[in-house]
C-alpha cells in the first residue's frame, strides 16, 4: 500500500474485496473489450465483412490489457475510450480496423456502467439476504422476551425483543423489494450512436432499419440482458443512476435506523454489539465498550444518503442529447455508494450474528416502569373482581402515582407505587393478586404472536425464494 498519496478508506478500511473487484479497472476495461467483441460478432452475423479470425483474435486479448500503453495514448488523445481502442488494436493488429465500428464512446462506457451496477446490485442482494436471515434467527430466538418499548424515547407499553427486531426486518424486506424491482428494470443502453438516432449503424447496413434493431438485440443477448433502452440520446438517461442509488440510499436509511437503536440499547446496557477479547473501547477510559460498529454503520450510511443527491443533480443537469459534466461525478458517486453499502451491510450482519442480549437488565428496566403501566389493569381488575368504583380507584391511583414519581425523580428512590397500592384498602389486593397483575407477558399484547406470524408468513417465503444466495462471513477489517 502506498503511504505518500491519499487512498479512499472505503477500499483500505471498509468495503469487501468482492465489491471493490466489481468496480476495478480489470472488470471495467475487460467489459469494454467484451462489448467490442459482441459488437463485432453481431455485425458479422448481420453481413458486415468481419472475419472469424478477427473476432477470435479480439477474444484472446480480452484480459491482456496494457494499462501503460492506454495511459500513454490517453495523455496524447485526451480521450479514454479511444486510448483503449488503440491499446486493444495494438494487441489485435488484424482486428484493429473493425474495433468500435460504428460506435460512440458511450457504447462501451454506458453499457459497462449498467452491467457493473447490475452486478453490484446482485452482490448487495446477497448481503441483504444474509442480513435478513441473521435478523430472522435473532427475532425467532427472542420473540417472547418482554422489553420496554419506547415512544419519543420515553418508556411506553412493553413489546418483545423479537417484535422490535421484526421492525428492523420489515425495513430490510422493503429494501429487498425495491432492489429486485430495480434489477428487473435495468436495460442496456444498446448501440444508439452519437445522438441516439443510430445513424452510423444505419449507414453501415445500407439503410436496413431491421438490421440496426437486430444489432441491439444480438448485443444484449450476448452480454446477458434481454432488453436495451427504447430511446436515448448518446447516453442512457441519468435517472437510471438516481434510481439505483435510491435503492442504496433506502438500505442506508434502514441500516442507520438499526444502528441508532443498537446504540441506544447499548447505552441502556440491554444489548452489546460484538466486542473482541483485546478490543479497546477508549484510549483514555479503559472500561468503555463503545458501539463502534454501529457508529460506523451510521457514519457510512449518512454518506450514502447524501451521495444520492449527486445523481439527482446530475440527472437534472444534462443538456439535450449529451453533455460530459456527468462523467467525473459518476466515477465517484456510483462506485463509492456501492462500496459504502457493502461495508454497512457487512457490519449489519456482523453485529446481528454476534449481538449479546441481557435479559436481566431488560427485566430490571421493565420492573422500574411496569407499576405505572399496570395501573390500568389494576383498576379494571378491582372494578371487575372487588366491586370497586372506577372513579374512586382512578383518583387513588393518580395520587399514588404522583407521590411515587416524586420519590423517583426528586430523591432517586425506587418506584414504590405498588407498595402504596397494596397498603391502600381502596384496592384490597393481596400480594398474589399484585404479582399476577404484574407479569410482563400480560402487557406485550400480540407482540410474540405478531413476530411469529411475520417470520413464518412473510420472512420465511422470502428466504426460501433466496435460498441459493451464498452465505457470507461478514468479517470486518478494522
Amino acid at each position: 500500500m502506498r503511504t505518500d498519496i491519499y487512498q479512499s478508506p472505503l477500499c483500505g478500511r471498509y468495503a469487501s474485496y468482492e465489491m471493490q473487484n466489481i468496480f476495478s479497472a480489470d472488470q471495467k476495461f475487460s467489459m469494454w473489450r467484451k462489448l467490442w467483441v459482441a459488437l463485432a460478432e453481431s455485425e458479422k452475423e448481420l453481413g458486415l465483412p468481419i472475419t472469424e479470425e478477427q473476432i477470435e483474435e479480439m477474444k484472446s486479448q480480452i484480459h491482456n490489457i496494457d494499462y501503460e500503453a492506454a495511459k500513454k495514448y490517453e495523455l496524447e488523445l485526451r480521450h479514454d475510450v479511444m486510448a483503449h481502442v488503440h491499446a486493444f488494436g495494438d494487441a489485435c493488429p488484424n482486428a484493429a480496423g473493425i474495433i468500435h465500428l460504428g460506435a460512440t464512446s458511450c457504447y462501451v462506457g454506458d453499457n459497462t456502467d449498467i452491467i457493473l451496477m447490475h452486478t453490484a446490485l446482485k452482490r448487495v442482494r446477497v448481503l441483504l439476504v444474509n442480513a435478513i436471515d441473521a435478523l430472522s434467527k435473532f427475532a425467532e430466538q427472542y420473540k417472547s422476551l418482554p422489553t420496554l418499548a419506547y415512544t419519543h424515547f420515553q418508556a411506553a407499553q412493553p413489546t418483545t425483543v423479537g417484535k422490535r427486531a421484526c421492525l428492523w426486518l420489515n425495513d430490510l424486506l422493503f429494501d429487498l423489494e425495491q432492489l429486485d424491482f430495480q434489477l428487473d428494470s435495468m436495460r442496456l443502453l444498446g448501440c444508439k450512436g452519437t445522438t441516439g438516432t443510430g445513424a452510423s449503424f444505419l449507414e453501415l447496413f445500407d439503410g436496413d432499419e431491421k438490421k440496426v434493431e437486430l444489432l441491439e438485440q444480438k448485443i444484449a443477448e450476448k452480454i446477458g440482458f434481454s432488453k436495451c433502452q427504447s430511446v436515448s440520446g448518446q447516453t442512457y438517461t441519468r435517472k437510471v443512476d438516481f434510481a439505483v442509488l435510491q435503492v442504496l440510499s433506502g438500505i442506508a436509511q434502514s441500516v442507520s435506523k438499526f444502528s441508532s437503536d443498537i446504540r441506544l440499547l447499548s447505552h441502556l446496557k440491554e444489548v452489546d454489539e460484538p466486542f473482541e477479547e483485546k478490543q479497546i473501547g477508549s484510549s483514555a477510559m479503559a472500561y468503555k465498550r463503545n458501539p463502534m460498529r454501529s457508529e460506523r454503520m451510521a457514519s457510512l450510511a449518512r454518506y450514502v444518503i447524501c451521495d444520492l443527491q449527486n445523481t439527482a443533480v446530475t440527472a437534472s443537469a444534462q443538456w439535450f442529447e449529451r453533455t460530459l459534466d456527468d462523467s467525473a461525478n459518476k466515477r465517484l458517486s456510483v462506485p463509492e455508494a456501492f462500496l459504502a453499502v457493502d461495508a454497512i451491510l457487512n457490519l449489519y450482519i456482523n453485529v446481528v450474528r454476534g449481538m449479546k442480549v441481557y435479559p436481566a437488565v431488560i427485566r430490571q428496566h421493565l420492573e422500574e416502569e411496569l407499576p405505572f403501566m399496570a395501573t390500568e389493569n389494576i383498576m379494571m381488575y378491582c372494578v371487575k373482581n372487588k366491586n370497586g368504583d372506577r372513579q374512586v380507584l382512578h383518583e387513588a391511583i393518580r395520587q399514588h402515582s404522583v407521590k411515587a414519581a416524586e420519590q423517583v425523580k426528586l430523591y432517586g428512590k425506587k418506584n414504590d407505587l405498588l407498595d402504596r397500592i397494596k397498603a391502600d384498602d381502596t384496592f384490597a389486593l393481596s400480594d398474589e393478586e399484585i404479582e399476577m397483575l404484574m407479569q410482563p407477558e400480560t402487557f406485550t399484547g400480540m407482540a410474540a404472536h405478531q413476530c411469529d406470524k411475520f417470520l413464518k408468513e412473510i420472512v420465511a417465503p422470502v428466504l426460501e425464494q433466496s435460498k441459493d444466495e451464498p452465505s457470507v462471513t461478514a468479517d470486518i477489517n478494522v
